[in-house]
This record gives structure tokens, sequence and C-alpha cells, in this order.
């Protein structure tokens, strides 16, 4: 997949949650800060669904690696 598609929205999209600015923001928002030490795939909000996409794309370093570094910052 080109790593151009690859943004906030569609990963949001890709991870099955709402995706739209307000709904990300709002989700950001009430799920900040992950606590000290916790990886984001390892934060108690997500399904296993979720967190095994993340753990893998982080973990492979994959296409969406940047998108979801850059969610880990928001959610920092």
């Amino acid at each position: 997949m080109d790593a151009s598609l690859h943004t906030m929205d569609n990963l949001f999209a890709q991870l099955g949650l709402p995706d739209d600015p307000v709904a990300i923001d709002s989700f950001i928002a009430s799920h900040r800060p992950l606590a000290h030490g916790v990886a984001l795939y390892r934060a108690p909000f997500w399904t296993a669904a979720q967190r095994a996409f993340l753990k893998e794309e982080i973990i492979e370093d994959a296409d969406w690696a940047g998108v979801i570094d850059e969610l880990n910052v928001r959610l920092s």
C-alpha cells in the first residue's frame, strides 16, 4: 500500500474507530496520557485485534509505523 495513504484518519479507520478529526481528537483526549512506560500497543483501551495490528506494524517498522508513532506522541 502507498505510505502516503497512511494518515491518522486512515489509521483510525483501519482500527475500526470513528475517523473524523473531532472523533480522533476526542479519543486522544480521553485516553491520554499513557501510563509511564506502557507501550502504545499495550494500552488497556485496545481490543485484541487492534493491539495485534499495532504491535505487528511497530515491530516490523511497517508502512503504518510512522502514523502509529504520531499517535503515540499525541497520547503522551
